[in-house]
């Protein structure tokens, strides 16, 4: 009973920290044994399954996005960056289609600049690096056939640098030039470009695609570049339409900003008046493009007696010539009589004859001042022949007798006033045949002018993303242990026993004497429960001798223990 007094300060029953520890080691792996060779197999596939589902989870939320590195690479290009890429441990990846090599977002821009400092990549076309091999005893016709591949390669370059080319390839014919002007020929060009996907060129840069390549060889001319894409289709003006037909991209691009001015104009009309979002406006323009030059000459008809005289000149001729006087015979052979005033003579008596002959010529020329009109008119290319201007506004919204909203048409007075303002503002011509429409209706809600719903804002679908990983990840982990582990070590581990009272709250009813034999809690057959503590000591003993009758053998264990106990609290 001293060992008994010795330990009344422990749990009745329980034994140190580190022997159950051990006992209940022990039982579990006295339980791992006992399993069958099936369920052992099962419970390390169990295991492992769960432990990959956690580890591919994390793994899969870890992993880094991947961009592209380099694309549309040749074959020698591809092996020799994937090799650097090797050796320098940086994790890559192959497009589904092969033409692209991709490695983690947040390298590729270090990634680009480190193999570029090594030269990579290369790439197949040869510029005016071929000049630099040249040998001393190269012929002519090779080193002309060498500076036109450069040549080449180098306007190949500079056309795949536009952002809408993928890739280029451009052809010179230089022809052999002569001395003799008849035989002279232009130099050409053929530039074949690969478009990216859903990219175009606009007229613009092909018309800068052009100029480049006319300017960058000798004698060349705009005319003689022909562009082509990868679907054979002719880029250059002269397989436009509108070219072909008299119209210019300029000239379309002047109809367009000239009818969005007055459509702008309109709205700084109609937006205070009626709202933003409850009118719409279109204008259609006819522009005259014609270059025309008029040259006027024009005098004033049949000029009037006080006309100014500018110049006047008389011309005035008379030659008389006198008749034959007498008759025949002696005295007309006589010589005649010497001239007397008055002059005109009468016939001599005896004489008869005819009267003398004169004739003459008289002209005058007369030159007045004329008027006279010269007019040069050369009128300005782009002028408006004709405006048509459409305006639909959005009926009012009033309330209806019973309350609810209802739609009314704007009132004849309203449309007048608006169709006004508007004719002002267009600067209307009823000479050119302006026409100006206005009409009232009702619109119809579409929803465009609605803020997008939640799920469809960019950024809420990335905080979706990643909260959506990192739940998954949790669920694999939960998963796993309430479905695999807990279970597993349920089986395999026993249930801790519940900690009895203390010795203390156990002799409650006895007191605490001197020998302290009612504090003492003997419990030798692992029988345990509550209606245990309302045993007085005289059943516990008899429960102690009965037990130390059937099994003394455990009832000397247990002795020993105590003593071992008292030995080492005695230390």
């Amino acid at each position: 009973m001293a060992a008994a007094e010795n330990t009344a300060d422990l749990p009745p029953g329980a034994a140190p920290a580190d022997a159950q520890a051990t006992t209940r080691m022990q039982q579990a792996l006295q339980n791992l044994a006992a399993l069958s060779t099936r369920q052992k197999i099962a419970g390390a596939v169990a295991i492992a399954l769960a432990i990959a589902l956690v580890a591919g989870s994390l793994l899969w939320n870890r992993a880094p996005e991947y961009a592209v590195l380099f694309s549309n690479l040749d074959e020698r290009d591809g092996g020799q960056i994937i090799a650097e890429l090797q050796q320098r441990n940086i994790p890559y990846r192959m497009s589904p289609t092969g033409h692209a090599i991709l490695v983690p977002q947040a390298q590729v821009h270090e990634t680009r600049l480190r193999l570029a400092a090594d030269g990579l990549p290369k790439g197949s076309l040869a510029g005016f690096e071929l000049m630099d091999g040249q040998k001393l005893g190269i012929s002519q016709f090779n080193e002309q056939v060498n500076y036109q591949r450069a040549l080449e390669g180098e306007l190949t370059r500079t056309v795949q640098a536009i952002d809408a080319v993928a890739s280029a390839r451009v052809h010179l014919a230089m022809p052999k030039q002569t001395a003799f002007l008849r035989d002279d020929q232009r130099p050409t060009a053929s530039v074949m470009v690969n478009l990216r996907g859903g990219r175009i060129l606009s007229p613009d840069q092909v018309a800068g695609i052009v100029h480049l390549v006319s300017s960058s060889v000798p004698r060349m001319h705009a005319e003689g570049v022909k562009i082509v894409d990868q679907n054979g289709k002719l880029l250059t003006e002269q397989a436009d339409p509108l070219l072909r037909a008299g119209l210019d991209a300029t000239q379309l691009e002047y109809v367009r900003l000239l009818e969005q001015g007055f459509i702008e104009r309109i709205d700084k009309i109609l937006a205070p008046l009626v709202g933003k979002g409850n009118y719409g406006a279109q204008v259609a323009a006819d522009v005259d493009f014609n270059q025309v030059e008029q040259t006027a000459e024009t005098y004033k008809p049949n000029p009037t007696p006080d006309q100014a005289i500018r110049s006047q000149q008389t011309s005035e001729a008379f030659n008389p010539q006198p008749g034959a006087q007498g008759v025949p015979g002696a005295l007309t052979n006589q010589p005649p009589v010497p001239a007397t005033a008055p002059i005109t003579n009468p016939q001599v008596a005896g004489g008869g004859g005819a009267q003398g002959l004169a004739s003459g010529n008289r002209s005058a020329v007369l030159n007045y001042e004329l008027d006279r009109n010269i007019q040069h008119v050369k009128q300005a290319v782009g002028q408006i022949k004709r405006l048509s201007v459409a305006v639909v506004v959005n009926n009012r919204t009033l309330p209806g007798p019973d309350g609810t909203p209802t739609n009314v048409p704007l009132p004849d007075e309203e449309i007048a006033r608006i169709t006004n303002l508007v004719r002002e503002a267009v600067g209307y011509n009823a000479d050119r045949g302006d026409t100006i429409n206005v009409a009232s209706g009702a619109f119809a809600d579409d929803g465009s002018g609605a803020a997008p719903p939640p799920w469809k804002d960019p950024e809420i679908v990335a905080l979706g993303k990643e909260g959506l990983n990192w739940l998954l990840v949790l669920i694999a982990i939960l998963f796993a242990y309430f479905g695999v582990i807990r279970p597993l070590l349920r089986t395999v581990v026993p249930p801790k026993p519940k900690e009895e009272k203390k010795g203390a709250a156990a002799g409650e009813e006895g007191g605490e004497g001197e020998e302290g034999e009612e504090g003492v809690r003997v419990t030798l057959s692992g029988e345990t429960g509550e209606g245990e503590e309302t045993e007085t000591f005289e059943q516990r003993l008899e429960r102690a001798r009965a037990a130390a009758r059937n099994d003394p053998k455990m009832v000397a264990n247990l002795i020993k223990d105590w003593m071992g106990m008292n030995e080492e609290a005695r230390k």
